[in-house]
């Protein structure tokens, strides 16, 4: 998860207030670092400030999904013939890894990434982790395609939601989700949308809100799933707070 922004001080503060993350900076040349957001010494997030090019091009700012490959060139390929376009293709991230920005058949962006050496997990089932992602797209079935052939995924409807939701398997894990498209709005382009995880979600959203978050959805209850709220951070990158109802019953 790496968010693109306008204000990296700002944006660093705003999330280390938020979720309690920490940070560690890296530069990358004359006045530019990179940010590995942590939790409890794992890896949460990253962020960078977007670069002249990008926003003269109007990339406004974002939160990015990568999605993990064993051969990122491969799959950038194999990407391209199921219909999407390599935005960037593969390239070599120092000593870390190799990636490729893909945009997919319907216009949502993501990353694919391969690991150049082994590195602990990253941060999970705490407040502040990443949990899900929803691909939101006018086009549910072109999607479901791509993505199914390209990571092998399955999309699967739950027999009692009326909704029409697809929830995303990735081998026995549950991901993330595809919401209907008539549920999506018109105005906004393709996009994946990230979650991260509170045990309180008013709270966490009342707390975002007081430094400078705006509210565009939410929150909302989902029976026997849980609450979420879609918030964008002050420099405008959009997220989810997402509460488990699953957790509360365990707890």
């Amino acid at each position: 998860m790496e968010l693109g922004t306008t204000d990296q001080k700002a944006a660093k503060k705003f999330y280390m207030d938020l979720f309690g993350w920490t940070v560690d900076d890296a530069p990358m040349g004359p006045d530019e670092f990179y940010s590995m957001f942590k939790l409890d010494g794992q890896d949460a997030a990253a962020a960078y400030t977007l670069r002249k090019d990008q926003q003269e091009h109007g990339v406004p700012p974002h939160w990015m999904i990568y999605i993990a490959s064993d051969n990122v060139d491969e799959s950038a390929r194999r990407a391209s013939e199921l219909g999407g376009k390599v935005i960037a293709q593969p390239f070599d991230v120092m000593d870390v890894g190799r990636m490729a920005v893909v945009q997919d058949p319907t216009g949502a962006t993501f990353c694919i990434w391969q690991d150049k050496k082994s590195r602990p997990a990253g941060a999970r089932n705490t407040n502040g982790a990443f949990c899900w992602a929803d691909l939101n797209t006018p086009d549910v079935a072109r999607a479901s395609e791509f993505y199914t052939k390209l990571f092998g995924w399955k999309l699967e409807k739950d027999e009692k939601d009326p909704s029409g939701y697809m929830h995303i398997k990735n081998g026995e894990d549950y991901i993330g989700g595809v919401p209907p498209a008539e549920q999506v709005n018109p105005n906004v382009p393709p996009h994946w949308l990230l979650y991260f995880e509170t045990s309180n979600c008013d709270a966490t959203v009342d707390k975002a809100k007081q430094t400078g978050a705006k509210v565009l959805f939410g929150p909302v209850s989902m029976e026997n799933v849980g609450r979420f709220a879609v918030l964008t951070d002050p420099q405008g990158a959009a997220f989810s707070v997402f509460q488990s109802a699953r957790k509360a019953k365990v707890a």
